[in-house]
């Protein structure tokens, strides 16, 4: 059972927007001294960059955390045409706002493709995808998946408008909550449930809604339906993250095997007795690899 110190978890420093060229508002949160060095994290479904991680090593490593909404996330503008590769090109445009020229990338669950999709296009120095979702559509898990999981991959390539209307039917904060609560396993739960972790993972998914389920719900579609990403452009170096006891049915189902055989310059975690929470758990390892420094 894990417990995160409360010094781990708290309010961004900052919270800025830029008006990208399309004329969306892009926004985001920020932890760390400006001149620190960027490292760009990429949240999971749902949430807005409300949640950080590593709070509590940010000061030793000398890392800023940038964390942005998604189109339609949190403060930012939503795009109806929001695929992974437009939302890369939008984190782009982030970054020359911000004056970075090539950023670390942190992606946990979710975020995961959408943080490929911006290192294929070759402005990402180093990548650690944790707990990450995989391209479920796959024909190597079609038997791994849950059924309503496989018919939520078809119908997201096959009836792409009929599955955002089944999201935005029902997806809500509270509820989604205790959804992920209840695909968790006990290592994550006592992650998840406990304060003052709850609390802030609860508000991140209330700021990720709270221009209602369309966000969400885009965001999902670009997730399941077929990846628009060129896997074979990916150069930096990766690493993949993953708990055998990660219990969710939209993370890998293979805990990463088959995506690190994809991924030419990735290397693959993989710990056993833990679950899906190893951003918050091992986050001191992780900002450390992605600033260079060896993992202790």
């Amino acid at each position: 059972m894990h417990f995160l110190p409360n010094v781990a978890v708290r309010r961004p420093d900052r919270s800025k927007s830029h008006v990208l060229s399309s004329g969306h508002k892009l926004a985001w949160s920020e932890w760390g001294e400006e001149a620190a060095i960027p490292v760009l994290f990429l949240t999971g479904a749902g949430m807005a960059g409300t949640l950080g991680f590593g709070i509590d090593h940010l000061q030793e490593l000398n890392v800023r955390l940038i964390a942005p909404d998604r189109p339609g996330l949190g403060q930012s503008d939503p795009d109806p045409d929001k695929t992974l590769s437009s939302v890369a090109d939008d984190v782009i445009e982030l970054l020359g706002h911000l004056q970075v020229q090539e950023a670390a990338v942190a992606a946990f669950s979710q975020g995961a493709p959408f943080a490929l999709a911006l290192a294929a296009k070759g402005v990402v120095s180093r990548l650690a995808i944790v707990s990450g979702q995989d391209d479920l559509a796959k024909k190597v898990f079609d038997q791994l998946l849950p059924e309503q999981v496989r018919q939520m991959t078809r119908q997201a390539a096959s009836d792409p408008e009929g599955f955002l209307a089944m999201l935005e039917g029902f997806a809500e904060p509270d509820g989604f909550f205790e959804l992920v609560l209840s695909m968790s396993s006990e290592p994550d739960r006592s992650v998840y449930g406990q304060e003052p972790f709850r609390s802030a993972y609860k508000l991140a998914l209330a700021e990720g809604f709270r221009q209602g389920p369309g966000g969400y719900a885009r965001d999902t579609l670009a997730a399941l339906g077929p990846w628009d990403i060129n896997l074979a452009a990916i150069n930096c170096p990766m690493t993949l993250w993953y708990g055998g006891k990660d219990a969710s049915p939209v993370h890998s189902p293979d805990f990463g095997a088959s995506l690190a055989q994809c991924l030419k310059t990735a290397e693959r975690r993989f710990f056993p007795e833990e679950g899906g929470a190893l951003l918050w758990t091992r986050a001191r390892d992780i900002l450390r690899e992605l600033v260079g420094k060896e993992v202790l």
